[in-house]
């Protein structure tokens, strides 16, 4: 049966949206195609009316969640405390348990670096976005400070995050989260806005 045009892309959007998702839960890798074509209602035969391969889709789930993720801390960028903000949503109890929405850099971590040149450029882009935003808001008067302090903020973030998923230890995995934001809090932060 032939689908409209408008069906087939809206198919497609689908099959992005239930990949970003099944590749930030389970990783690229170990995501099958039948199982996300079955998340996202679809057969499997109709994968390759809309990719040529996986490795075309996970490019374009990545790009998609980057830039979800770009949109978001956009927004966040926005509030009277910028960077604090970024800070508290990144290492946030919610961010580590929605794995699925949450941070591609986190869930993927050690997986991009096996990815394909396709993912690991989109990938690579998206981290300079981000370290973008963080740039524009941690404290620091050359540019050159400004970018090495937002690429410690990154690192330590991403860091923290993953590590606390990786632990099964729930007040573990808290008090990862809670360290990192005080750290950074302490580091980068007005001394009045730091956690205690």
């Amino acid at each position: 049966m032939r689908v409209s045009r408008a069906q087939a892309a809206e198919n497609r959007k689908r099959i992005v949206d239930v990949a970003a998702r099944l590749f930030r839960e389970g990783g690229i890798a170990t995501t099958g195609v039948d199982a996300l074509m079955s998340a996202a209602g679809l057969t499997h035969g109709g994968f390759y009316a809309h990719f040529q391969s996986k490795d075309q889709l996970a490019t374009e789930a990545c790009s998609q969640s980057l830039s979800r993720s770009l949109g978001k801390w956009a927004k966040l960028a926005e509030s009277e405390r910028p960077l604090e903000a970024i800070i508290e949503h990144y290492l946030s109890a919610g961010h580590r348990d929605n794995q699925g929405d949450g941070c591609l850099i986190a869930a993927l971590l050690v997986e991009a670096s096996r990815s394909s040149p396709d993912v690991r450029r989109v990938i690579t882009e998206g981290i300079k976005s981000l370290l973008g935003v963080l740039e524009s808001n941690v404290p620091g008067g050359t540019r050159k400070t400004k970018r090495a302090r937002a690429i410690s903020v990154f690192t330590a973030m991403v860091g923290a995050l993953a590590v606390a998923r990786a632990v099964d230890d729930p007040n573990l995995s808290k008090e990862i989260l809670a360290a990192a934001s005080k750290s950074l809090a302490t580091a980068y932060l007005p001394e009045d806005s730091a956690p205690e």
